[in-house]
Protein backbone atom coordinates (compact mmCIF):
# COMPACT_ATOMS: atom_id res chain seq x y z
CA UNK A 1 0.00 0.00 0.00
CA UNK A 2 2.97 2.22 0.63
CA UNK A 3 4.31 1.62 -2.44
CA UNK A 4 1.24 2.67 -4.62
CA UNK A 5 0.86 6.10 -2.15
CA UNK A 6 4.88 6.71 -3.41
CA UNK A 7 3.79 5.63 -7.40
CA UNK A 8 0.98 7.68 -7.38
CA UNK A 9 2.29 11.24 -5.82
CA UNK A 10 5.24 10.81 -8.19
CA UNK A 11 3.85 10.19 -11.31
CA UNK A 12 0.57 13.12 -10.82
CA UNK A 13 -1.58 10.96 -12.52
CA UNK A 14 -4.77 12.04 -10.87
CA UNK A 15 -5.68 14.74 -13.27
CA UNK A 16 -8.78 12.71 -14.35
CA UNK A 17 -9.82 12.30 -10.69
CA UNK A 18 -9.82 15.45 -10.31
CA UNK A 19 -12.15 16.46 -12.84
CA UNK A 20 -15.38 15.44 -11.02
CA UNK A 21 -16.51 12.86 -8.62
CA UNK A 22 -17.70 9.14 -9.49
CA UNK A 23 -14.90 8.17 -11.81
CA UNK A 24 -14.35 4.16 -10.28
CA UNK A 25 -13.14 3.10 -13.53
CA UNK A 26 -10.32 5.46 -13.97
CA UNK A 27 -9.52 4.80 -10.17
CA UNK A 28 -9.34 1.37 -10.90
CA UNK A 29 -7.34 1.77 -13.67
CA UNK A 30 -4.99 3.73 -11.61
CA UNK A 31 -5.62 1.22 -8.44
CA UNK A 32 -5.72 -2.39 -10.01
CA UNK A 33 -4.79 -4.00 -6.83
CA UNK A 34 -7.30 -2.14 -4.77
CA UNK A 35 -9.81 -4.29 -3.18
CA UNK A 36 -13.40 -4.09 -4.66
CA UNK A 37 -16.34 -3.37 -4.64
CA UNK A 38 -15.08 0.22 -4.33
CA UNK A 39 -16.31 2.67 -1.68
CA UNK A 40 -16.99 5.67 -3.89
CA UNK A 41 -16.93 9.22 -1.60
CA UNK A 42 -15.75 11.45 -4.55
CA UNK A 43 -19.76 12.40 -5.19
CA UNK A 44 -21.45 13.90 -2.25
CA UNK A 45 -24.34 11.87 -3.31
CA UNK A 46 -26.24 10.74 -0.76
CA UNK A 47 -25.99 7.36 0.49
CA UNK A 48 -28.93 6.58 1.28
CA UNK A 49 -31.40 6.86 -1.93
CA UNK A 50 -34.86 7.94 -1.77
CA UNK A 51 -37.23 4.99 -2.95
CA UNK A 52 -40.84 4.59 -3.90
CA UNK A 53 -43.22 2.93 -1.29
CA UNK A 54 -44.53 0.77 -4.36
CA UNK A 55 -43.32 0.56 -7.71
CA UNK A 56 -43.44 3.41 -10.05
CA UNK A 57 -45.39 2.77 -12.85
CA UNK A 58 -43.54 4.44 -15.84
CA UNK A 59 -44.19 3.63 -19.37
CA UNK A 60 -41.13 3.63 -21.25
CA UNK A 61 -42.69 2.75 -24.80
CA UNK A 62 -44.21 6.73 -25.15
CA UNK A 63 -42.05 10.11 -25.35
CA UNK A 64 -42.53 11.56 -21.71
CA UNK A 65 -45.88 13.51 -21.45
CA UNK A 66 -46.34 17.07 -21.18
CA UNK A 67 -48.91 16.53 -18.28
CA UNK A 68 -46.53 14.81 -16.83
CA UNK A 69 -43.89 17.27 -17.33
CA UNK A 70 -45.62 19.96 -15.78
CA UNK A 71 -47.15 18.13 -12.44
CA UNK A 72 -43.19 17.26 -12.00
CA UNK A 73 -42.38 20.74 -12.26
CA UNK A 74 -45.35 21.29 -9.98
CA UNK A 75 -43.99 19.30 -6.92
CA UNK A 76 -40.51 20.41 -7.51
CA UNK A 77 -41.59 23.93 -6.84
CA UNK A 78 -43.56 23.20 -4.01
CA UNK A 79 -40.79 21.43 -2.40
CA UNK A 80 -38.89 24.70 -3.42
CA UNK A 81 -41.18 27.02 -2.02
CA UNK A 82 -41.07 28.79 -5.63
CA UNK A 83 -44.31 29.15 -7.62
CA UNK A 84 -42.38 31.11 -10.49
CA UNK A 85 -40.72 29.90 -13.48
CA UNK A 86 -38.97 26.22 -13.58
CA UNK A 87 -37.76 24.31 -16.24
CA UNK A 88 -36.34 20.43 -16.10
CA UNK A 89 -32.90 19.72 -16.95
CA UNK A 90 -31.43 16.55 -17.37
CA UNK A 91 -29.30 17.22 -14.50
CA UNK A 92 -27.81 20.79 -13.16
CA UNK A 93 -24.56 20.66 -15.05
CA UNK A 94 -26.52 20.81 -18.60
CA UNK A 95 -28.12 23.77 -17.28
CA UNK A 96 -24.93 25.73 -16.10
CA UNK A 97 -23.55 24.63 -19.53
CA UNK A 98 -26.16 26.32 -21.49
CA UNK A 99 -25.59 29.32 -19.57
CA UNK A 100 -22.70 30.53 -22.37
CA UNK A 101 -25.11 30.18 -25.42
CA UNK A 102 -27.93 33.00 -23.94
CA UNK A 103 -25.82 36.01 -24.37
CA UNK A 104 -25.79 37.01 -20.36
CA UNK A 105 -24.42 40.10 -19.31
CA UNK A 106 -21.03 41.12 -18.86
CA UNK A 107 -18.42 40.94 -17.25
CA UNK A 108 -18.69 37.10 -16.14
CA UNK A 109 -17.93 36.48 -12.49
CA UNK A 110 -17.26 33.25 -11.26
CA UNK A 111 -16.94 32.98 -7.12
CA UNK A 112 -13.77 30.83 -5.86
CA UNK A 113 -13.55 27.96 -4.95
CA UNK A 114 -15.79 26.67 -7.15
CA UNK A 115 -16.95 23.64 -9.49
CA UNK A 116 -14.61 22.99 -12.35
CA UNK A 117 -18.08 23.76 -13.99
CA UNK A 118 -18.28 26.47 -13.38
CA UNK A 119 -15.09 27.81 -14.76
CA UNK A 120 -16.10 25.94 -18.10
CA UNK A 121 -19.70 27.03 -17.82
CA UNK A 122 -18.67 30.70 -18.36
CA UNK A 123 -15.15 30.90 -20.32
CA UNK A 124 -13.08 33.55 -19.43
CA UNK A 125 -14.90 34.35 -16.28
CA UNK A 126 -12.60 36.36 -13.62
CA UNK A 127 -12.39 34.48 -10.27
CA UNK A 128 -13.80 35.78 -7.12
CA UNK A 129 -13.22 35.46 -3.86
CA UNK A 130 -16.24 35.13 -1.56
CA UNK A 131 -15.56 38.22 0.40
CA UNK A 132 -15.06 40.13 -2.54
CA UNK A 133 -18.84 39.13 -3.97
CA UNK A 134 -20.55 42.71 -2.60
CA UNK A 135 -17.69 44.79 -4.11
CA UNK A 136 -18.06 42.74 -7.42
CA UNK A 137 -21.84 42.90 -7.46
CA UNK A 138 -21.22 46.93 -8.38
CA UNK A 139 -19.71 46.05 -10.81
CA UNK A 140 -23.06 44.68 -12.97
CA UNK A 141 -22.38 41.85 -15.25
CA UNK A 142 -23.26 37.60 -14.37
CA UNK A 143 -22.40 36.30 -11.42
CA UNK A 144 -22.24 32.55 -10.53
CA UNK A 145 -21.85 30.97 -7.02
CA UNK A 146 -22.52 27.93 -5.10
CA UNK A 147 -24.84 27.41 -2.55
CA UNK A 148 -24.01 26.19 -0.67
CA UNK A 149 -20.36 25.37 -2.09
CA UNK A 150 -18.48 22.81 -3.19
CA UNK A 151 -15.86 21.99 -1.61
CA UNK A 152 -15.15 24.50 1.09
CA UNK A 153 -19.67 24.33 2.10
CA UNK A 154 -19.30 27.94 2.46
CA UNK A 155 -23.24 28.94 2.87
CA UNK A 156 -24.68 33.07 1.88
CA UNK A 157 -28.03 33.58 3.81
CA UNK A 158 -30.58 33.52 1.23
CA UNK A 159 -31.37 37.40 1.97
CA UNK A 160 -27.77 38.27 1.70
CA UNK A 161 -28.19 36.90 -2.07
CA UNK A 162 -31.17 38.39 -2.77
CA UNK A 163 -29.57 41.88 -1.69
CA UNK A 164 -26.55 40.92 -3.79
CA UNK A 165 -28.60 40.12 -7.14
CA UNK A 166 -30.78 43.02 -6.35
CA UNK A 167 -27.30 45.07 -6.53
CA UNK A 168 -26.05 43.29 -9.70
CA UNK A 169 -29.90 44.09 -11.38
CA UNK A 170 -29.52 47.71 -10.09
CA UNK A 171 -26.58 47.45 -13.00
CA UNK A 172 -28.16 45.54 -15.75
CA UNK A 173 -26.83 42.04 -14.19
CA UNK A 174 -27.63 38.92 -13.15
CA UNK A 175 -26.73 36.60 -10.07
CA UNK A 176 -26.69 32.28 -11.31
CA UNK A 177 -26.67 30.27 -7.59
CA UNK A 178 -25.85 26.57 -8.16
CA UNK A 179 -28.30 24.84 -4.98
CA UNK A 180 -26.90 21.41 -5.88
CA UNK A 181 -26.55 20.72 -2.69
CA UNK A 182 -29.20 23.14 -1.24
CA UNK A 183 -31.92 20.34 -0.36
CA UNK A 184 -29.97 18.68 2.52
CA UNK A 185 -29.68 22.38 4.00
CA UNK A 186 -33.36 23.36 5.57
CA UNK A 187 -33.85 27.07 5.03
CA UNK A 188 -30.52 27.83 2.45
CA UNK A 189 -32.18 28.20 -0.61
CA UNK A 190 -33.03 32.10 -2.31
CA UNK A 191 -35.88 30.56 -4.64
CA UNK A 192 -38.52 31.43 -1.73
CA UNK A 193 -37.36 35.14 -1.62
CA UNK A 194 -37.38 35.80 -5.54
CA UNK A 195 -39.98 37.54 -7.58
CA UNK A 196 -40.16 37.69 -10.96
CA UNK A 197 -38.56 41.24 -11.65
CA UNK A 198 -35.72 39.67 -9.69
CA UNK A 199 -31.87 39.17 -11.92
CA UNK A 200 -31.59 35.40 -10.16
CA UNK A 201 -31.58 32.32 -11.71
CA UNK A 202 -31.51 29.36 -9.90
CA UNK A 203 -30.16 25.82 -10.42
CA UNK A 204 -30.96 22.50 -8.82
CA UNK A 205 -30.32 18.79 -8.68
CA UNK A 206 -31.59 16.03 -7.66
CA UNK A 207 -29.68 13.33 -7.73
CA UNK A 208 -27.36 14.63 -4.84
CA UNK A 209 -29.59 14.75 -1.84
CA UNK A 210 -32.33 12.24 -3.42
CA UNK A 211 -29.19 9.81 -3.68
CA UNK A 212 -30.18 9.33 -7.75
CA UNK A 213 -27.98 10.65 -9.61
CA UNK A 214 -28.57 8.01 -12.76
CA UNK A 215 -31.91 9.64 -12.98
CA UNK A 216 -30.20 12.76 -14.43
CA UNK A 217 -32.63 15.58 -13.25
CA UNK A 218 -32.13 18.57 -12.16
CA UNK A 219 -33.95 22.27 -12.38
CA UNK A 220 -32.78 25.61 -13.35
CA UNK A 221 -35.50 28.53 -12.11
CA UNK A 222 -36.04 32.61 -11.38
CA UNK A 223 -36.14 35.00 -14.46
CA UNK A 224 -38.36 33.81 -16.59
CA UNK A 225 -36.50 34.75 -19.99
CA UNK A 226 -33.21 32.54 -18.94
CA UNK A 227 -35.77 29.44 -18.13
CA UNK A 228 -37.38 29.60 -21.29
CA UNK A 229 -34.07 30.26 -23.27
CA UNK A 230 -32.61 26.90 -21.33
CA UNK A 231 -35.99 25.02 -22.40
CA UNK A 232 -35.73 26.02 -25.67
CA UNK A 233 -32.34 24.70 -26.58
CA UNK A 234 -33.35 21.09 -24.60
CA UNK A 235 -36.51 20.68 -26.85
CA UNK A 236 -39.94 19.37 -26.20
CA UNK A 237 -38.42 16.02 -24.38
CA UNK A 238 -35.56 17.20 -22.12
CA UNK A 239 -36.37 14.75 -19.41
CA UNK A 240 -36.79 10.70 -19.66
CA UNK A 241 -40.11 9.16 -18.47
CA UNK A 242 -38.50 7.71 -15.59
CA UNK A 243 -36.99 10.81 -14.33
CA UNK A 244 -40.19 12.68 -14.03
CA UNK A 245 -41.90 10.15 -12.77
CA UNK A 246 -39.44 9.43 -9.87
CA UNK A 247 -38.78 13.20 -9.62
CA UNK A 248 -42.44 13.90 -9.20
CA UNK A 249 -42.79 11.35 -6.23
CA UNK A 250 -39.68 12.04 -4.37
CA UNK A 251 -40.56 15.76 -4.15
CA UNK A 252 -43.73 14.84 -2.91
CA UNK A 253 -42.17 12.98 -0.10
CA UNK A 254 -41.45 15.70 2.10
CA UNK A 255 -41.28 13.44 5.40
CA UNK A 256 -38.80 11.55 3.94
CA UNK A 257 -36.83 14.63 2.74
CA UNK A 258 -37.26 16.18 6.46
CA UNK A 259 -35.96 12.70 8.22
CA UNK A 260 -33.00 12.43 5.96
CA UNK A 261 -31.81 16.09 6.71
CA UNK A 262 -31.77 15.22 10.56
CA UNK A 263 -29.92 11.87 9.74
CA UNK A 264 -27.53 13.42 7.44
CA UNK A 265 -26.85 15.95 10.14
CA UNK A 266 -25.89 13.40 12.51
CA UNK A 267 -23.90 11.12 9.78
CA UNK A 268 -22.12 14.11 9.01
CA UNK A 269 -21.11 14.59 12.61
CA UNK A 270 -19.97 11.25 12.89
CA UNK A 271 -17.81 11.77 10.24
CA UNK A 272 -16.24 14.72 12.07
CA UNK A 273 -15.56 12.72 14.74
CA UNK A 274 -13.96 9.43 12.91
CA UNK A 275 -11.62 11.60 11.03
CA UNK A 276 -10.30 13.91 14.05
CA UNK A 277 -9.69 10.27 15.85
CA UNK A 278 -7.38 9.97 13.39
CA UNK A 279 -6.26 12.99 12.88
CA UNK A 280 -7.71 15.04 9.93
CA UNK A 281 -9.77 17.65 10.62
CA UNK A 282 -12.55 18.74 8.30
CA UNK A 283 -12.00 22.67 7.70
CA UNK A 284 -15.20 22.49 5.15
CA UNK A 285 -18.65 20.77 5.28
CA UNK A 286 -22.14 20.65 4.00
CA UNK A 287 -24.30 17.87 5.25
CA UNK A 288 -23.27 15.48 2.31
CA UNK A 289 -19.52 15.81 2.32
CA UNK A 290 -16.47 17.33 4.74
CA UNK A 291 -13.91 18.94 2.83
CA UNK A 292 -10.03 18.60 4.64
CA UNK A 293 -7.12 20.88 4.07
CA UNK A 294 -3.72 19.46 4.73
CA UNK A 295 -0.53 18.95 3.62
CA UNK A 296 -1.29 15.03 4.23
CA UNK A 297 -3.78 15.69 1.50
CA UNK A 298 -2.48 13.54 -1.60
CA UNK A 299 -0.88 10.59 0.62
CA UNK A 300 -3.98 10.43 2.34
CA UNK A 301 -6.10 10.08 -1.26
CA UNK A 302 -3.71 7.83 -2.57
CA UNK A 303 -3.94 5.68 1.09
CA UNK A 304 -7.58 5.54 0.77
CA UNK A 305 -7.27 4.49 -3.24
CA UNK A 306 -5.31 1.61 -2.32
CA UNK A 307 -7.90 0.34 -0.01
CA UNK A 308 -10.64 0.91 -2.36
CA UNK A 309 -12.09 3.53 -0.86
CA UNK A 310 -12.50 6.97 -3.37
CA UNK A 311 -12.46 10.48 -2.41
CA UNK A 312 -12.33 13.74 -4.00
CA UNK A 313 -9.08 15.51 -4.70
CA UNK A 314 -8.51 19.02 -6.33
CA UNK A 315 -6.07 19.77 -9.04
CA UNK A 316 -5.99 23.38 -7.99
CA UNK A 317 -5.04 22.95 -4.60
CA UNK A 318 -2.96 20.06 -3.41
CA UNK A 319 -3.95 20.09 0.15
CA UNK A 320 -7.81 20.13 -0.35
CA UNK A 321 -9.37 16.61 -0.30
CA UNK A 322 -13.44 16.34 -0.22
CA UNK A 323 -14.93 13.03 1.35
CA UNK A 324 -18.62 11.87 1.41
CA UNK A 325 -20.57 10.48 3.83
CA UNK A 326 -19.55 6.68 3.75
CA UNK A 327 -23.68 5.47 5.01
CA UNK A 328 -23.44 2.03 6.04
CA UNK A 329 -19.41 1.36 5.19
CA UNK A 330 -18.29 3.78 8.02
CA UNK A 331 -16.38 1.04 9.73
CA UNK A 332 -14.56 0.60 6.15
CA UNK A 333 -13.26 3.99 6.45
CA UNK A 334 -12.53 3.54 9.83
CA UNK A 335 -10.32 0.31 9.07
CA UNK A 336 -8.90 2.33 6.35
CA UNK A 337 -8.18 5.53 8.48
CA UNK A 338 -6.72 3.58 11.53
CA UNK A 339 -3.49 2.49 9.16
CA UNK A 340 -2.98 5.49 7.62
CA UNK A 341 1.16 5.81 8.55
CA UNK A 342 0.83 9.60 8.59
CA UNK A 343 -1.86 9.97 11.60
CA UNK A 344 -1.71 11.82 15.11
CA UNK A 345 -1.90 8.46 16.37
CA UNK A 346 0.63 6.65 14.09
Amino acid sequence: MEGAVRQVEARHTLRDLTFHGGRLEEAARLFPAAPRPWLDLSTGINPHAWQPAAPLEIDQRRLPAADAAAELCAAAGAAFGFAGALAAVPGSEPGLRLLATLDLPRPWQVVTPCYRTHRDALPGAEPILAGMVEEAAGRGGTMLLANPNNPDGRLFAPAELLRIARRLGAQNGMLVVDEAFADAVAGASVLPLIQASDRVVVLRSFGKFYGLAGVRLGFVGGMPEVVAGIAGWLGSWPVSATALGYGAAAYRDAGWAGAMRVQLAAEGAALDALLAAHGVIATGSCPLFRTVEDDRAPALFAHLAAAGILTRPFDDDPRRLRLGLPGADAARLAAALACFPEHAGG
